[in-house]
């Protein structure tokens, strides 16, 4: 089976505008969440969120490119962008066909949709534009990307809410292993702080409502959780075969070794509170991979800080990993970067490709009181040094969708 290659990194988050800035301050525990200026929360029940801050797309595209696209469209292709340079990729002539993109996000356009919404009230038909339906379409994002970078590979989009991410890295191990590419630009966008979204989530009893305190509003593993915090941002690595990665020279990261998809086929806002669907994506993930529960050293969680998804996602990991899940650091990334729905999948894998990269397990903040019935080893407030030669990242989305992926040092000699 054709072994996968990680060798580019790119990413947008609400604690760094840059892949190294991002590691920096998660590694420290520093919080990206704080008051809503994306619009006015006056009167919401939330007004918190982890916004991405200081971004400018023209950085990354031209104004008129700006102009026509939405702002997890303009987080996607920077993060693509930063991903190629990394990782040493051009596109041209003679590889564009072999290159493709995987870019996943669970809300789409829905920025873009609220907005022709209130067009329409205040101008009438005439006034929405004519790019709207382009736009808000899911797979916009990964056709912007491709028309940008020139990739004429395989474009696919797969929406599967908070599980999006992961599911991206996951695809596009599929088709880089059924040789229907050699390169492809995958990971997953959003950007959801808009008011409908908000006070949808926020009625829903979802988030976290400390306006006062947001940066320790996301607490996951916490006795004192109540909910989690609506982030955004975009990840996007470089996977390719290694075959290419070793022809081209290109450094390699680590290798995804694979991974698992799962329904609960139980809600479609809550978890089964049995966690048969995340134990069965877990459990199958390292079937596929040919891996025991002993080689995983570290788990980065779906952690969301609510008060059930904790919980199942404790238990899940305890009938998976037996005597072992006492043994393991399990890391949650939201409780700094919030949630970012269709990202979140891709901002725990980058995370865990630098973990492995230099040795160190980032904390999971705010674990101040500890749930009697998460009683695991979450890397409570302080970044631990330990060697990482295998992570899995656990995703878990709304309507009951799992997607778990497992990625390891790369060792160039055959396994």
């Amino acid at each position: 089976m054709q072994r996968v290659a990680i060798t580019g990194l790119g990413a947008v988050t609400p604690i760094g505008l840059t892949v190294e800035e991002f590691w920096r301050n998660l590694v420290d525990g520093i919080s990206g969440v704080g008051p809503i200026t994306r619009f006015d929360p006056t009167g919401f029940p939330v007004r918190i969120a982890a916004e991405v801050k200081g971004f400018d797309p023209r950085d990354y595209m031209d104004f008129k490119e700006a102009r026509r696209s939405h702002r997890s469209a303009h987080f996607a292709l920077a993060a693509a962008r930063m991903a190629l340079e990394d990782g040493g990729v051009t596109v041209d002539r003679a590889n564009a066909e072999k290159i493709g993109v995987v870019m996943n996000t669970g809300g789409g356009g829905i920025e873009e949709l609220e907005a022709a919404s209130h067009i329409l009230a205040r101008k009438g038909p005439r006034g929405v534009g004519p790019l709207v339906v382009p736009n808000v379409m899911a797979n916009a994002v990964a056709c912007l990307v491709s028309i940008s970078l020139g990739a004429k590979g395989p474009v696919v989009t797969s929406t599967s809410a908070c599980a999006s991410g992961t599911q991206a890295l996951l695809e596009a191990t599929h088709l880089l292993r059924r040789g229907e590419a050699q390169v492809i630009i995958a990971g997953g966008t959003e950007s959801a702080i808009t008011p409908v979204a908000m006070a949808s989530l926020a009625n829903a009893g979802a988030l976290s409502r400390r306006n006062d305190e947001p940066d320790r509003a996301s607490r996951p593993f916490d006795r004192d959780r109540d909910g989690f915090v609506m982030g955004e941002g975009a990840v996007a690595m470089v996977l390719e075969t290694e075959a290419h990665a070793r022809w081209r020279g290109a450094r390699v990261y680590a290798e995804v070794a694979g991974g698992a998809l799962t329904a609960d086929a139980h809600h479609i806002t809550a978890p089964d509170p049995a966690g048969d669907g995340a134990t069965r994506a877990m459990r199958r993930a390292l079937e596929y991979t040919q891996m025991r529960p002993e080689e995983i050293n570290v788990i980065f969680a779906h952690g969301t800080s609510t008060p059930l998804n904790d919980v199942v996602e404790t238990r899940a990991i305890k009938d998976v990993f037996g005597p072992h899940a006492n043994h393991l650091a399990i890391s949650a990334t939201k409780s700094m970067v919030g949630h970012l729905l269709g990202a979140a999948g891709a901002i725990s894998a980058l995370a865990a490709v630098l973990a492995i990269r230099d040795g160190l397990v980032p904390p999971t903040v705010n674990l101040e009181h500890p749930d009697p019935a998460c009683d695991l080893d979450y890397v409570p407030n302080i970044a631990r040094r330990c060697p990482v030669q295998a992570a899995m990242v656990n995703a878990f989305g709304f309507g009951g969708q799992n997607a778990v992926l497992i990625v390891r040092e790369y060792i160039p000699e055959a396994r």
